[in-house]
């Protein structure tokens, strides 16, 4: 049975860090995120993540989708890096793959100055505190309950 790795938490918190630094066989695993490609369209266009973040978020989300499917159909194992902070964010991904071992991996919030540390380290990508804030108020914590097979905390 294939394994889906969702990532839990917000920006900032250490997600795409651990995908990079995870001993990970690339043959049998994706890695799914709607930022790779948005980062991509940043680069085609020479401007920042900022700049295309509107105009390219839904494309990317389609292209996300489709290498979800892709994975899927291939028997693949996941690494979905998105914040899934919510149930149901995390909903929509148990629905498109049911026949998955689903794993949670929780990343805690940092504290403040270091939050702010970690989301300023990233030039072109700027996400509206208000926004980071909404996240950290409505986190959900993952749980078997809600069908994970396990849950992991970075």
């Amino acid at each position: 049975m294939p394994t889906a790795y969702i990532l839990v938490g917000i920006p900032g918190s250490g997600k795409t860090t651990w995908v990079g630094h995870r001993k990970t066989d690339w043959d049998t695993t994706v890695f799914v995120s709607t930022d790779k490609f948005v980062d991509q369209e940043a680069s085609n266009q020479n401007k920042t993540y900022s700049e295309v973040f509107n105009d390219s978020m839904q494309a990317a989300l389609t292209k996300m989708i489709n290498d979800v499917i892709d994975a899927r159909s291939a028997g693949k194992d996941i690494i979905w890096d998105q914040t899934s902070t919510t149930i149901q964010s995390r909903k929509r991904k148990f629905n498109m793959l049911p026949d998955y071992k689903m794993i949670a991996v929780v990343f805690r919030t940092p504290e403040q100055e270091e939050l702010q540390r970690r989301l300023n380290s990233r030039p072109g990508k700027v996400i509206p505190d208000d926004v980071v804030q909404s996240m950290i108020n409505n986190f959900e914590e993952p749980t078997k309950e809600e069908g994970f097979d396990e849950i992991i905390y970075v």
